[in-house]
């Protein structure tokens, strides 16, 4: 191999030229600032999201279970008697004649905000009632923090 002077200055402005500028590289954080600006609001709405679907489906899940506890049992549970009385059965109120050995729920679900899923009977927008009261764990609100309950969900 055969060093000459052109090879060697060849070599030396490729190694001025490898690199980036720094009006290059604050233009590079330019663009990713903006992309994530965009993008980043978006993702952080999917939980809330993700926590609104599993409560419906969860309230679908109870809804389902006290129809079969209905069936069995001629009436739905009594306030009073809750939800509880899907996984076992009640001692008080109106004591169900056919009660399912093992329950109509392995357990009672707690609602996506770790709390307990509400129930009335008679209901106040229909027969039953369950619903949870939201991320703020208190009646009414809006968004994330607005009830979630049997007489509003969407059936596809």
């Amino acid at each position: 191999m055969k060093i000459t002077m052109s090879s060697i200055k060849a070599l030396t402005e490729r190694s001025h030229q490898s690199g980036f500028t720094l009006i290059e590289i604050l233009v590079v954080v330019v663009i990713l600032g903006v992309l994530a600006a965009m993008v980043v609001p978006r993702i952080m709405e999917r939980p809330d999201q993700a926590r609104i679907i599993a409560a419906k489906n969860d309230i679908r899940t109870i809804i389902s279970a006290l129809k079969l506890y209905r069936l069995d049992s001629g009436t739905y549970p009594d306030t009073d008697q809750g939800l509880l009385a899907l996984v076992q059965k009640p001692e008080t109120g109106n004591i169900p004649r056919n009660w399912k050995s093992g329950g109509y729920l392995d357990r009672l679900p707690l609602d996506p905000w770790q709390a307990q899923y509400q129930y009335l009977n008679p209901g106040i927008h229909g027969q039953i009632d369950i619903f949870s009261f939201g991320g703020d764990n208190t009646p009414g609100g809006e968004g994330t923090n607005a009830d979630i309950g049997s007489w509003n969900l969407d059936y596809e």
